[in-house]
């Protein structure tokens, strides 16, 4: 149950981010005294510069908004709901699939005219502790809509509940089932690709890295939003990003914590950190989206070298201007909106190609 300050605080924020579209350029402009934030020779988007000072207005400084994991969870369900679109579809069914500790909640996204369309497996992001199907709701609909492909979101287990790797065991039997039941869903079983944003994204590349060996099948392109890949290092962007930028170093340590204190594998472990695997060989073609202010920028560019120099078929495209989170804030408007339209159509293209 949510305070009354934190009741208020979360209705003021809803009211800060619903009004951000509207708002001419100028005019936010002037609202922020003209100033801009120029870091490592990125200029930040205007608009999501606004929305970072609303936030610190009402007192939200990280992702995590409390210690107490279901008020972080409760804070996140609302903020999201409060500039939710509900982008129309031809159909979305909720779903309970089978999963190595039981049922799995999960939601299928059917487009318009979609029969024999591709499948995106998406996995939420959240640090594998907050998040779920219902705060990427939207932007599974727009995937689903932009892309004219099926989307199937998958509600897997998370932390501190249900330490590493339980999430990733869900992902590995949801993406098997999807391989299984795609042309019952209407889909293309021979195009079923992963995909997620964040913790999602670490999902994701887990996923495709144990198909090689524990699927029938290999995701058909894995599409990784601002993936976590290296729970055990430092990089320079997390140092330059620490704080004042949605994800703070404050977030990465507590969700790293939850996730992994008291886990049967640690923060060098690959199956935890797709990054510091001896072998990317063989893994499927990689769409991978880095943002300019994001303290994970560094090890997305680390792992987009790295499958690279495996062989590995990558697609990487950074968007200087943004934060961490970007794609669930293309209703904002500005730089948000325009990079996640040409991250799905670059996913829609990489699908036609397979």
């Amino acid at each position: 149950m949510l305070s009354r300050k934190e009741a208020v605080v979360n209705a003021a924020a809803g009211v800060t981010l619903r009004a951000l579209p509207r708002i001419p350029n100028a005019v936010k402009r002037a609202m922020l005294g003209g100033r801009s934030v120029t870091i490592d020779g990125n200029t930040l988007d205007t608009t999501l510069q606004l929305m970072l000072f609303g936030q610190r207005m009402v007192g939200i400084t990280d992702l995590a908004t409390d210690e107490n994991v279901v008020i972080a969870r409760d804070n996140l369900e609302i903020l999201s709901a409060s500039f939710k679109q509900d982008i129309p579809l031809a159909a979305v069914t909720n779903l309970s699939i089978p999963g190595p500790a039981g049922a799995i909640r999960a939601r299928h996204y059917r487009p318009v005219d979609g029969d024999g369309s591709p499948l995106l497996v998406f996995f939420h992001g959240g640090g594998q502790v907050i998040g779920s199907i219902e705060t990427h709701d939207d932007l599974c609909r727009k995937i689903c809509r932009e892309g004219r492909l099926h989307v199937l979101s998958v509600d897997y287990r998370l932390a501190p509940e249900h330490k590493a790797p339980a999430g990733s065991d869900d992902a590995l039997a949801a993406f098997q089932w999807a391989l299984d039941n795609a042309a019952d869903l209407g889909a293309d079983p021979a195009r079923v690709a992963v995909g997620g944003d964040s913790a999602g994204g670490n999902l994701a590349a887990l996923v495709a890295m144990r198909a090689r060996t524990e699927a029938t099948g290999l995701p058909a392109v894995q599409l990784l939003f601002y993936p976590v890949v290296n729970y055990r290092d430092e990089t320079r962007s997390q140092i330059l990003f620490a704080e004042g930028f949605f994800l703070t170093k404050r977030d990465i340590g507590w969700f790293r914590d939850k996730y992994l204190h008291g886990a049967d594998v640690d923060a060098a472990d690959p199956r935890v950190s797709p990054l510091l695997a001896d072998d990317l060989s063989g893994l499927p073609p990689a769409l991978l989206i880095t943002a300019g202010f994001d303290p994970l920028r560094d090890e997305g560019r680390q792992y987009a070298n790295a499958m690279r120099d495996a062989g590995v078929t990558v697609d990487h495209r950074e968007f200087g201007s943004l934060i961490h989170g970007f794609a669930n804030l293309f209703a904002l408007g500005g730089g948000s909106a325009t990079a996640t339209t040409e991250a799905i159509s670059a996913l829609r293209a990489h699908l036609a190609r397979t």
